[in-house]
């Protein structure tokens, strides 16, 4: 167990008055609506605690990677020199960027995916599921030079898995990529990175980004990629704990704008101006915890392009996280508005996506 960031909370947020808010305005209690079933197309009805809250919609535009994930399950995880025999071989869409894109689009967020595929089997394959998710892929480029992203994942019977990630094309994101951030982020939209991608580009995503007035959101995984640099200035940075001891512990969350850092089976807490606010964990039987951290992300970007506070968009993160590790695979767990009412009896109402 790692200590140095447990002491402190599960989920911690620190905010400091850097941090960009939304453009709108908190609703007032005209705004406030329990019985309505008009929504305007331009807004959201988003239902996370006892009342339906009318926000101003954003957009969600992912830069980061698109793998195809070679899954294996094994009864216990393999020591090093082992051999041990598991089941069949799955291939599943994924890549932390393309499945935390599908998680907010199954909440209901518009998205837009910007990354890069191989002109492969897996690249089409890639492609045709983020589309069937309903991401709009039309920013993501096919490279005819490398091959599609690949991880190989093997996980055991009680949820722990190890993860092998060979980036291929997502290696060459880079001019490409950036002129379409700058072409189609607009102001009041979230921009979620990760660092499965050069991070010189993420570097540079992030000023654009930045420069067009979008919230930016960072999951720092993998934090070895960060070896050696510093963290990149977004409004938001999101890692688990170990990323957090990797990259600074407590000096991390004194120095960021807003960190949420996420603890698995510990439940949450939340950290903001000095205040330690616990936040229950969800309770589920894990199946496999795969996909649980980009469910997570993706379902905390989907909030705060709602307008949600952080603590609504982590506690929403925390129940989409949970319900993923009810299901084998990252792709096929990330849940839908039915699972988190089914499983917590969250209600996300549906209304009409903003136009890109």
């Amino acid at each position: 167990m790692h200590t140095g960031i447990r002491t402190i909370a599960s989920v911690f947020i620190l905010t400091r008055n850097a941090l960009r808010t939304p453009t709108v305005n908190p609703p007032s209690n005209s705004q406030v609506d329990k019985a309505s079933t008009f929504v305007d197309p331009r807004r959201q009805v988003v239902n996370i605690g006892a009342e339906r809250t009318i926000w101003d919609v954003g957009s969600v535009v992912v830069v980061g990677s698109i793998n195809m994930d070679l899954v294996v399950r094994v009864e216990h995880l393999p020591r090093p020199g082992d051999t041990v025999l598991g089941d069949r071989v799955l291939a599943i869409p994924g890549g932390k960027g393309a499945n935390q894109a599908a998680a907010a689009a199954r909440l209901g967020a518009t998205v837009r995916m910007i990354g890069r595929v191989g002109d492969d089997a897996f690249g089409s394959q890639l492609i045709a599921g983020l589309r069937d998710d309903g991401v709009d892929v039309s920013t993501v480029a096919i490279d005819r030079s490398e091959p599609s992203g690949a991880a190989l994942i093997v996980v055991e019977t009680g949820g722990e898995n190890t993860v092998t990630v060979a980036p291929g094309a997502n290696a060459r994101l880079g001019a490409e990529e950036l002129a379409s951030v700058r072409r189609v982020v607009r102001r009041g939209d979230v921009v979620l990175l990760q660092l499965e991608i050069p991070l010189d580009t993420v570097r540079q995503a992030v000023s654009a980004a930045r420069e067009a007035g979008a919230r930016v959101v960072l999951n720092a995984a993998p934090s070895a990629a960060l070896t050696g640099s510093t963290v990149p200035e977004v409004d938001v940075l999101v890692l688990n704990e170990r990323e957090a001891d990797d990259l600074g512990g407590r000096e991390l969350l004194r120095s960021a704008p807003a960190v949420v850092v996420t603890l698995g089976e510990a439940g949450s807490m939340l950290y903001e101006d000095g205040l330690d606010t616990p936040v229950e964990p969800r309770r589920v039987e894990a199946i496999d915890a795969t996909g649980a951290g980009d469910a997570f992300v993706g379902a905390l970007a989907f909030a705060l392009a709602r307008g949600e506070s952080l603590v609504e968009a982590a506690r929403l993160g925390g129940a989409a996280g949970a319900a993923a590790a009810t299901r084998l695979g990252a792709r096929p767990s990330l849940p839908y508005p039915n699972d988190l009412k089914r499983l917590f009896g969250i209600v996300l109402d549906p209304a009409a996506k903003s136009k890109m």
